[in-house]
């Protein structure tokens, strides 16, 4: 089930579609109780609520409809989050090379970006490739050990599917 049919089931409410997509956006599962969990730690309703700028009760109906579901209930029980080394980069001495592409769909993007990374013998720490399905403007994040040389930035961007190229 895609992005879309997910939001399509909420159509007729903007604030659990707001619910839905922040578990989404941060992996957070509904346990057979119907709370919001991340792992085996529990999100209060509250919490939820604060961040997607609803009631908690909105967080709650999302939720009960969510187990309702047969097609939601192993979604939502079964999605986790994947810990990013995106934030911690400064700190740990990491490049971050954004890459933001014309069609996200297009096969070996990660393969080929990966590879001139390779190439050069620099070593990858992490790589995070949104899913065209949950965001408008997909892009690829690539952590690295260290600086990026100035050829390489250069060799990913002009490839054919690049549209740009940012440095953090």
């Amino acid at each position: 089930m895609m992005f879309d049919e997910i939001m399509q089931k909420f159509s007729d409410s903007p604030g659990q579609q707001r619910v839905i997509r922040l578990l989404l956006e941060r992996g957070f599962s509904v346990n057979d109780e119907g709370r919001v969990v991340s792992g085996g730690i529990e999100i209060p309703d509250t919490g939820i609520a604060r961040e997607a700028e609803v009631d908690r009760r909105v967080v709650d109906a999302t939720t009960d409809a969510v187990l309702a579901d047969d097609q939601l209930r192993p979604i939502f029980q079964n999605i986790s989050a994947i810990p990013s080394l995106m934030d911690l980069a400064p700190v740990l001495d990491l490049t971050v090379l954004t890459v933001a592409v014309r069609e996200a769909e297009e096969p070996g993007i990660v393969a080929r970006v990966t590879e001139l990374v390779a190439d050069r013998g620099v070593s990858i720490r992490q790589v995070i490739s949104e899913d065209p399905e949950f965001t408008d403007e997909p892009r690829l994040y690539l952590i690295a050990d260290g600086e990026l040389p100035g050829e390489l930035l250069n060799e990913i961007r002009r490839l054919a599917f690049v549209r740009r190229i940012e440095l953090a």
